[in-house]
């Protein structure tokens, strides 16, 4: 790895893999269930993975978002608004995301493509672009990726514990 792009693709490869090592070979109503009561469930958080970076990365690429450019919206058919991203969801929310495995990681796949495609467009110099300077210091494009990142690594990982849980752990 050369550049700053390269580094970032990298990282952001590795959300899809762990969330489909999580979420592979269970059924609907496994992904559906929850390690604790009030927990999110593996569903709720692969797709919350796929839909946070699918709306923060079209926000920087000035692009309309995977979920409703590509029909995800319809093939999900969640009984939420079009632009839901899980922030804020009730625990009877969390529980009304379901979809199957192939679903949840096609549709990651669809994302993490998209984001790949807009890292590859980034030169050192975007990354020190401001895009929120609402903040002190002002969020760059290269924070904000960070941020992403951190999101997806973090949900990613619940993903995997929570698994452990429901079904190697018993």
């Amino acid at each position: 790895m050369t550049t700053p792009a390269e580094l970032l693709v990298e990282a952001f490869s590795r959300v899809p893999e762990t969330v489909g090592r999580a979420v592979d070979g269970l059924s609907e109503d496994q992904l559906a269930s929850r390690p604790a009561a009030g927990a999110n469930t593996l569903a709720w958080l692969a797709w919350h993975i796929a839909r946070g970076q699918d709306a923060q990365i079209a926000a920087l690429a000035g692009s309309e978002q995977v979920w409703t450019a590509d029909g995800w919206v319809e093939r999900f058919g969640l009984p939420f608004p079009a632009e839901a991203l899980g922030y804020g969801m009730s625990r009877d929310d969390v529980g009304r995301v379901r979809a199957s495995a192939a679903l949840l990681t096609g549709y990651l796949d669809a994302v993490h493509a998209r984001t790949v495609a807009y890292l590859q467009t980034l030169s050192p110099e975007d990354l020190e672009t401001v895009v929120d300077d609402s903040y002190d210091p002002p969020v760059t494009v290269g924070v904000r990726l960070v941020s992403i990142l951190d999101d997806c690594v973090q949900h990613a990982g619940q993903a995997g514990y929570a698994r452990g849980v429901l079904f190697f752990n018993r």
